[in-house]
């Protein structure tokens, strides 16, 4: 593998990402149906410049993989349930490749009757969630996606996890350029971020964490022992709580706290479900032209100076498309210290 060396970083093409993260989960016990779309998503988190979902989570894959409940030998089952919804049982293995197994099923049925659900069972989830909708937007599809987590997260007012950080996606298609898109935790800060801060030796800012005492807390070893805290307060703590019911017990499938009882202490992945929903807005919108107001609205936010979500990644994606990516050295020498096949 070739790779420029630059002081602290180490320079990467997008092709070297995407075979070393292969190379080291079929190392690690996966197949290559398993392995091919969890390395592509690290690849696309490393692109976007999404740092704490690239290659820094190739570590925690591999942990994941080493589960006493994580099955490598997973082929996810696709159940055709009813006209509008599809389920895909994982069997405990990674979450992306039941997801891809059942997208077909899952655009077909939003194009034939203008909405559909996907749910997602016994999966281990790992990534963001934005990879999953870009592939629903790139078939004219508005979607949203939802999934839960471990209870790392104390709901407003709380001094103890009872939540996960709980994301929520959602994407609109543009025609001709980057759909609309926008991922975020409920949690204050992404899980991967404060581990982020923690190794730069960086502080939190207030409100994003409290300590093992449910104090406030700036200091990430501190938070990362206690619990992080909901955007927003009891907005987010409400949001997050939706998220919980409709990603868990809606689609049966385990809450954050059922997540983290399941894990025993390994500190793997969280195992848990996902639920998507996909919808047509040529059939939702009929004779309207649902582009032309879409369009008058995101021009009346970006003509007045303000960002729409998503811009900065399609940004990195095209810096990383032209020049390759850039990772620390130490993160370099952890995954090259990994077994990796071939």
């Amino acid at each position: 593998m070739n790779q420029a060396h630059s002081g602290d970083t180490v320079a990467l093409g997008l092709d070297q990402v995407f075979e070393l993260s292969k190379a080291v989960l079929i190392a690690a016990g996966l197949s290559e149906a398993q392995a091919t779309p969890v390395a592509r998503v690290i690849t696309e988190g490393q692109r976007d410049e999404c740092h704490s979902h690239g290659l820094f989570r190739l570590p925690g894959c591999v942990q994941t993989i080493n589960h006493p409940r994580f099955n490598r030998a997973a082929a996810p089952v696709v159940e055709n349930t009813t006209a509008a919804v599809t389920k895909v049982d994982a069997g405990f293995g990674f979450s992306l490749p039941a997801f891809e197994a059942a997208l077909p099923t899952f655009v077909e049925k939003a194009k034939s009757i203008g909405v559909a659900v996907l749910a997602i069972n016994h999966c281990f989830h790992f990534s963001a969630l934005w990879p999953e909708i870009e592939m629903l937007t790139a078939q004219g599809l508005v979607a949203i996606a939802m999934t839960p987590s471990h209870s790392w997260v104390a709901p407003a007012g709380g001094t103890k996890g009872a939540l996960g950080t709980n994301p929520i996606a959602f994407g609109w298609p543009r025609e001709g350029q980057n759909p609309y898109v926008f991922d975020f935790a409920t949690s204050a800060i992404a899980r991967g971020d404060i581990s982020l801060h923690k190794m730069a030796g960086k502080p939190l800012q207030p409100g994003w964490a409290i300590d093992a005492d449910g104090n406030p807390t700036t200091d990430a070893a501190a938070a990362l022992d206690g619990a992080m805290l909901t955007f927003g307060g009891h907005k987010g703590s409400a949001l997050s709580t939706m998220i919980e019911l409709l990603a868990g017990p809606l689609i049966a499938d385990m809450t954050s706290l059922e997540s983290m009882d399941f894990d025993d202490g390994v500190k793997a992945a969280p195992a848990h479900g996902e639920i998507l929903i996909a919808f047509d807005p040529k059939i939702l919108g009929g004779t309207r032209d649902n582009q032309a107001s879409s369009e008058r609205l995101f021009s009346a936010i970006s003509d007045q100076g303000a960002r729409l979500p998503s811009l900065r990644r399609y940004e990195a994606r095209a810096r990383s498309l032209a020049y390759g990516v850039r990772i620390p050295r130490h993160l370099y020498e952890q995954i090259m210290s990994l077994p990796r096949a071939g």
